[in-house]
């Protein structure tokens, strides 16, 4: 008799205002039980008959009955050791100043600080989820993302299409810093800057005016197949180790070109190769 195949759970957590809903509804799309904001009390029970449910998303922060950082992590253990099961604890994060702007955006209160700031609450909670922020095994930072490029980083973890990697490229300034919860960083300052070219100063890395300029610097060949050849390198390892999602990252000074001409390239070197690939351009976005 063949093994019984694990049930995938998501349990859906983070601060208020990170995107922890439009997840849970996008992993309702895809087929998983979608369950949000159960009190903790009932959270045994559910465990206990998860091994012969379907897939299963569990939302899960601050504003359950009485959470504590403890008892979600009780929460985790058990799902863990559930036979049958397999978990994973998505953490979806966001910058302070951008939970900020979103709860200033919508005039809520925040439900850690009702009769406060929402500046207060967004620290209280953040000093709150810390501990489950270290034991999630995927992290999301949804600052830079609208709610269709969420729903798009969600399904690209979660659809049922087998157990293919999912790979996310995007590019970024320097001048804002590092993006946070990426795999790897590639810095593209040291190729030829379109930016000094007046005709091509207005475009970006999509047009081919600039990946031409970037191309021709005598480096950029080496580089790119340095860098395509440790990314597949990496591939089979990263699915050995039951990784779901690689993320790559590739800065410059402006995040307009060069890092633009790398994402744009390398996506279009791995779809070839038949492998899932989303990209974004961080510093393109308005």
């Amino acid at each position: 008799m063949s093994e019984a195949k694990a049930k995938p759970i998501v349990l859906v957590t983070g601060p208020s205002g990170a995107g922890r809903t439009t997840a849970i509804n996008v992993l309702e799309d895809l087929g998983f039980e979608a369950i949000d904001n159960l009190p903790m009390r009932l959270l045994p029970g559910l465990v206990s008959a998860a091994g012969v449910a379907g897939p299963m998303a569990l939302g899960l922060d601050s504003r359950n009955r009485d959470f504590s950082p403890a008892a979600l992590l009780d929460v985790i253990d058990l799902l863990e050791a559930q036979e049958g099961c397999e978990l994973s604890v998505l953490y979806l994060d966001a910058r302070p100043e951008i939970l900020l702007q979103r709860y200033s955006e919508t005039r809520r209160r925040h439900p850690m600080a009702p009769a406060e700031t929402p500046a207060v609450g967004v620290q209280r909670e953040l000093s709150l989820m810390a501990p489950i922020r270290e034991r999630a095994n995927l992290l999301m930072d949804t600052s830079d993302m609208n709610v269709h490029q969420l729903k798009a980083e969600i399904e690209l973890l979660f659809a049922p299409e087998g157990r293919k990697l999912a790979l996310s490229l995007q590019s970024f300034s320097y001048k804002r810093g590092v993006p946070r919860s990426v795999d790897l960083v590639f810095d593209c300052r040291f190729l030829a800057n379109p930016y000094w070219q007046a005709e091509l100063r207005q475009l970006n890395g999509r047009d081919a005016q600039v990946q031409a300029h970037v191309r021709a610097d005598p480096r950029y060949e080496g580089f790119f197949a340095r860098v395509l050849d440790l990314t597949c390198f990496l591939l089979p390892a990263y699915r050995a180790e039951g990784k779901s999602h690689l993320s790559i990252a590739f800065g410059c000074t402006g995040g307009q070109h060069r890092s633009v001409t790398l994402a744009e390239t390398l996506a279009k070197a791995l779809a070839e190769q038949g492998q899932q690939v989303s990209i974004r351009h961080r510093e393109l976005q308005s």
